[in-house]
């Protein structure tokens, strides 16, 4: 005769804890889940730029100048795929946001945290044009992440900022003349 399996038994836990795994894992994916934000069609004529070669060592060698001349560290690089991800530290402290801060401390007397450092990463991906055979599309992205002086992430965001691209793009040019003339 089989004795029955307590509540409490290391067995009734487990099927337990599979039962309510894969309950969570039939969650559907919302409609909404792949749809492209209305700005999508801007972002990446703002991240993107033809360049007239097929060269994409020669634009992944160039891009990664640039970046090291910008003060980026190279993460990773991949020539037969066209990307190179790069990324540097810098200060996030808004003269604001802690003058707000000490504000706030000198009438409730709590301390407030204030966003302190932020990582910037950057992402650059080299395809061949689908319009033009003899040219390439360089797109970059650039994402930052903010942490606050208690170690907290407070923002993880795109960076939208038309000036940057366009200083980049201006650079890569620049600098894939002087690589592809050897100067």
């Amino acid at each position: 005769m089989k004795r029955p399996v307590r509540r409490d038994h290391p067995r009734a836990r487990l099927t337990t804890l599979a039962v309510l795994a894969v309950l969570a894992g039939c969650q559907s994916i919302p409609k909404d889940a792949f749809k492209l934000p209305p700005t999508s069609l801007e972002d990446r004529q703002l991240q993107s730029r033809k360049f007239d070669t097929v060269d994409h060592r020669m634009l992944l060698a160039s891009g990664a100048s640039v970046l090291q001349d910008l003060g980026y560290a190279l993460d990773a690089s991949n020539a037969d795929l066209g990307v190179l991800t790069a990324s540097k530290d810098l200060d996030a402290t808004n003269a604001g946001q802690v003058a707000g801060a000490v504000f706030l401390a000198a009438l409730t007397g709590t301390v407030t945290a204030v966003d302190k450092e932020q990582n910037v990463r950057v992402c650059l991906v080299i395809n061949r044009s689908l319009e033009d055979r003899n040219a390439s599309i360089a797109r970059i992205s650039v994402q930052r992440v903010i942490w606050n002086t208690q170690g907290q992430m407070t923002r993880a965001e795109t960076v939208k900022d038309s000036e940057l691209y366009q200083s980049f793009f201006e650079k890569l040019a620049k600098s894939a003349f002087l690589e592809a003339h050897q100067l």
